[in-house]
């Protein structure tokens, strides 16, 4: 079966960044790792790190809209990260929507017992995982690697 390009997701907090990856296949996403947010420079420099260690060909950042489809005040800090990252490398960087993919993480791992410690410690690279995941199958069903028009 032929490779495909794997895809780097991050699901971009306040304090943490889940990480996530796409198999060689493009078929199932996988959490690499949570990346604690410390300086602007740093949570670039751990991002591209990142994507330089899982040889991706491109960035899927999740945009968290609104239930009401509006962007709100985290979704601004998440769309000034994504220039900052576009300033940095020359992978393409895409905003998919996110939404209650943490609500969606949190549950599953709440159903699998894990310890609110624990929990902490994985829900951002789950809810990574949930919306990269969700682009796959996009992308496996013909959409455009960009992400469809808003």
């Amino acid at each position: 079966m032929p490779t495909v390009p794997k895809i780097l997701a991050l699901d971009v907090g306040d304090v943490r960044i889940g990480v996530a990856v796409s198999d060689a296949l493009g078929i199932a996403a996988h959490p690499v790792r949570t990346v604690r947010r410390t300086r602007p420079e740093r949570d670039l420099d751990a991002v591209l790190q990142a994507a330089a260690e899982q040889g991706v060909a491109r960035i899927l950042v999740g945009l968290p809209r609104m239930l009401n489809n509006t962007l709100g005040v985290q979704a601004e800090k998440v769309q000034a990260f994504v220039e900052s990252l576009r300033e940095r490398t020359a992978l393409p960087v895409t905003l998919w929507d996110e939404r209650l993919s943490t609500v969606a993480a949190e549950r599953a791992l709440i159903q699998s017992g894990l310890t609110r410690e624990r929990r902490r410690k994985v829900v951002d690279q789950v809810a990574a995982i949930y919306f990269l995941q969700g682009y796959l199958d996009y992308l496996a069903a013909g959409g455009n690697p960009d992400g469809p028009p808003d």
